[in-house]
């Protein structure tokens, strides 16, 4: 179970220092933290609408982040709370406290701007907290939303209309929902005498007006820009909870002493929050935990900073390098583990080891694979080939020492006693020569049937012997038992026996070498089986993705069609019913007429 992080209040994530924006490296010590998937809530607002109220209530507390009492903003910058998700488990839930937007002492558009910005790319649900309807005033005050393709770049290399309204398709793919909550709203919700729900209330309030003039379109662009990026939308209206003059303690004052009203708004509006807002995921479906939200603020923050736009491409390219090398550090560490827990050294045949090593690639590779992605290349993954090829070959030099350092002892072990009967002259006698090499086949068989010698357990014991031939030959000259002829046959067949051994040694290298390449040949189909597999699952999620988005595009097209052609329609009813009083006072002042004859 991934450890809790739960923050006794809120802290600053973005200072907003005279007009610079600078990352809290306080707050990124608590994210780097938390490795559960986060839900991100952000709340925008002008300046004392009571946004930090609601958000208190999300993290279940009466008071955290600051509400103040006067018409000075107290939010400066960005505020975080972590705190356990209540509906969630294993995830947590980060709320985001934005400066008011429009502070008389700031008198600056730019920096709100920025902040509107950076609570979008950061959340996976933004607030919109305004006070009162959503009328023309309540629009225009929400005008930085015409400003985000001037703000942020979904590509680092855009086309030459990406950043066009109408080519938001980008944009739809990784904006958060889009919540409008109004306060204080006092007005009945109904249109053309028939009742509303707050959300047929958006819905009809971000109706486009038919038109091409200047006024028009000045109208229609905030509408045209939130129905097109934000295809979830939806809408809460609260009553005013208590008079004007209390509100200062608001945070003080029990649910008792509210407008019970506006108590269940707020309930409303909490659980809804809590069952529907998603977790925070790039594109390919990648889910944000707290490593991940802190690269994106440390990248978008740069950037901001630098003079350049923020770039979700290169905010998950630059997630996706850090990631990535984590990935192959991950994947090595379980190899490592794996072998140590796998392989007794030394092991009976090379075989046997590159068995055990392409298992434990195996699972390698698949951690690798779980932890990484956007792996441009396969740069990473390449990476991981040569360090676990390199890891292999070192164990397979630890192999080659273990078994000779085993095989070293073991003849030192059998052969030493022959060695000092040797040095005792114990076969420096007639048929010592014959009583020799018999008793030293009997200690070869011997060392033979000793298990787990390991790979070099024949050169091991052929360069032994080689170190031996001249005592061999010493004791066949000497050996007054012994013709020159049977000497000279007995040099012959020591002469073919080596030769037979010097062979039989070829081909176990050259068997040895067979095997390894047998085994890179494995590696390498094992490297692209996975990721083949991986890239089929992630073309699956962009084919996912991009399905969402088109049928997003398209619902926004229909409903934009629909409204014309309602439009269209009414207009051609007004013509027909003008063009019927025309015609029936026609028709009246005709009979009239003819009366009168």
């Amino acid at each position: 179970m991934a450890p809790e992080i739960n923050l006794p209040g809120p802290m600053s994530l973005i200072d907003n220092t005279k007009g610079q924006l600078v990352v809290n490296p306080e707050a990124l010590k608590i994210l780097s933290a938390i490795t559960q998937p986060v839900v991100v809530v952000a709340i925008v607002g002008l300046y004392r609408t009571g946004k930090s109220y609601l958000m208190n209530k999300l993290a279940g507390k009466k008071n955290g982040f600051s509400l103040g009492s006067t018409v000075k903003s107290h939010t400066k910058g960005i505020w975080m709370w972590c705190v356990p998700h209540p509906k969630k488990p294993e995830h947590t839930l980060v709320l985001l406290d934005t400066e008011g937007l429009g502070d008389i002492e700031k008198g600056d558009n730019e920096n709100d701007s920025w902040i509107f910005a950076l609570a979008i790319l950061l959340s996976s649900t933004f607030v919109y907290n305004s006070m009162g309807t959503i009328n023309q005033q309540a629009m225009d005050q929400l005008y930085y939303v015409t400003e985000l393709t001037h703000r942020i770049r979904s590509k680092s290399s855009p086309d030459e209309n990406e950043n066009e309204v109408e080519d938001s398709a980008d944009f739809v793919s990784f904006f958060p929902d889009f919540v409008w909550t109004l306060r204080d709203f006092s007005l009945d919700l109904e249109a053309d005498g028939q009742p509303l729900t707050p959300d047929e209330y958006l819905t009809y309030s971000l109706k486009l007006k038919k038109g091409t003039s200047q006024k028009d379109e000045t109208f229609n662009l905030p509408r045209l820009c939130i129905r097109k990026f934000f295809p979830k939308k939806k809408c809460f209206v609260f009553d005013r909870p208590v008079h004007r003059r209390k509100l200062a303690q608001l945070e003080k004052l029990q649910d008792e002493e509210l407008d019970p009203e506006f108590v269940q708004q707020v309930a409303d509006f909490c659980s809804y929050i809590f069952s529907n807002s998603k977790t925070k995921t790039l594109s390919g479906g990648i889910q944000v935990n707290g490593p991940r939200l802190e690269s994106l603020v440390l990248t978008y923050v740069n950037a901001i900073s630098s003079g350049d736009l923020p770039c979700m491409e290169n905010a998950v390219l630059a997630l996706a390098q850090i990631e990535n090398s984590a990935a192959v550090e991950k994947a090595i560490a379980h190899y490592e583990q794996q072998m140590g827990q796998k392989v007794q050294l030394p092991t009976e045949s090379l075989q046997e080891l590159l068995d055990l090593h392409r298992d434990s690639e195996r699972e390698a590779i698949e951690v690798f694979m779980k932890n990484s992605f956007k792996d441009v290349d396969q740069m990473f993954q390449r990476k991981l080939g040569a360090q676990l090829e390199a890891r292999r070959d070192d164990f397979c030099k630890q192999n080659s020492k273990a078994s000779s350092d085993c095989c070293m002892a073991l003849l030192q072990d059998i052969f030493g006693p022959l060695e000092e009967d040797v040095k005792q002259g114990t076969f420096s006698k007639p048929g010592g020569y014959r009583l020799f090499t018999q008793k030293l086949q009997e200690l070869k068989n011997k060392y033979y049937q000793v298990p787990r010698k390991g790979i070099q357990a024949k050169e091991v014991l052929k360069k032994y012997l080689e170190s031996k031939e001249d005592v061999a030959d010493a004791l066949l000259q000497t050996d007054q038992s012994l013709s020159e002829k049977e000497k000279a046959i007995e040099v012959e067949r020591i002469k073919a026996e080596s030769a037979e051994a010097a062979k039989k040694m070829l081909e176990e290298i050259q068997k040895k070498n067979e095997e390894m390449m047998e085994q890179k040949e494995k590696s390498y189909q094992e490297h692209v089986k996975q990721l083949t597999e991986k890239m089929e699952r992630e073309r699956a999620q962009l084919l996912e993705e991009q399905e969402k988005t088109l049928t997003s595009k398209l619902q926004e097209q229909a409903r934009v069609l629909k409204e014309r052609c309602q439009g269209e329609s009414t207009q051609l009813q007004n013509e027909i019913q003008k063009l019927q009083k025309t015609l029936k006072k026609k028709t009246k002042r005709y009979m009239s007429h003819k009366l009168k004859i």
